[in-house]
């Protein structure tokens, strides 16, 4: 009797497991071009607390910037004026691991181009281009990134590639990681740091929220901006990289650009 009902539940476990493998592993394993044509959606990622790129507008609760504005052409061009640019807040720990999920299609969120992550995903052609730089407050006796030292604090966002660009530019300097933009500048403002490092459109928008802080020393790394697309949409990165090529054919691309920069023109790309 034993027998019979370890055989019974063996036959049970072998059917589950045949059934199961002929199931798609993963929704990030569809034809992601496919998917979005049939639902008429995109959904991208990006970042809520990036001032000019992706920053939450309180009154609409509406995120609001470059990054989403290019997201939104790029949809319309891909399905047509009806189709939907969804957006999930995602910070630079968590982008990658909800794309490789697949709760989202797409990245575009101030994420740099760079050898390490093109292991794990795609990029589309640049569509701004970016350097890190410094953000101190007026007055501050730093000027550059040379001036970083044992006695200084450097704030940085975890998971950025700024962590690991500010170490090997200031290697004696103490780091002090955070886990947001607007923590590290809030950090920056209460005393925590005596440099705020990142990408320079970014500090760009955060000096424009005071006027007490400024940039300085120029820029000290190349950080091209890519839209980041799981491995295998093949289809999916093609048709982005056209959308990209015809807006900027069409004026598209510098009508964005000019709305959130339009007094700096060094991240735009040709």
């Amino acid at each position: 009797m034993r027998k019979k009902t370890f055989f019974s539940y063996l036959v049970l476990v072998l059917a589950f497991i045949g059934l199961t493998g002929c199931k798609t592993n993963n929704v990030a394993d569809l034809d992601i071009l496919e998917t979005s044509k049939s639902s008429n959606e995109i959904i991208w990622g990006v970042k809520n607390d990036t001032r000019l790129f992706g920053l939450m507008d309180i009154p609409s609760r509406e995120v609001k910037g470059f990054d989403i504005d290019i997201a939104k052409a790029i949809t319309e061009k891909l399905l047509g004026r009806d189709g939907r640019a969804t957006f999930v807040e995602v910070t630079s720990k968590t982008r990658i691991p909800l794309l490789k999920n697949g709760n989202i299609d797409a990245i575009i969120a101030t994420m740099t181009i760079t050898e390490e992550r093109k292991e794990q995903v795609d990029f589309s052609e640049v569509y701004f281009d970016a350097g890190q730089s410094l953000l101190v407050e007026k007055g501050s006796p730093i000027t550059s990134v040379e001036d970083l030292d044992e006695t200084t604090t450097a704030l940085v966002v975890k998971g950025s590639t700024s962590a690991v660009n500010i170490r090997e530019a200031s290697p004696n300097a103490r780091i002090l990681e955070l886990e947001n933009y607007a923590e590290a500048f809030t950090a920056l403002q209460a005393g925590q740091g005596d440099a705020m490092t990142t990408d320079n459109a970014i500090l760009l928008g955060m000096a424009s929220e005071n006027s007490n802080y400024e940039l300085v020393g120029g820029t000290f790394t190349e950080e091209p901006y890519g839209i980041a697309i799981n491995k295998g949409q093949e289809n999916f990165l093609d048709a982005v990289n056209a959308a990209l090529r015809e807006m900027h054919e069409d004026g598209t691309y510098d009508e964005i650009f000019d709305k959130w920069f339009p007094d700096d023109d060094s991240g735009k790309v040709d």
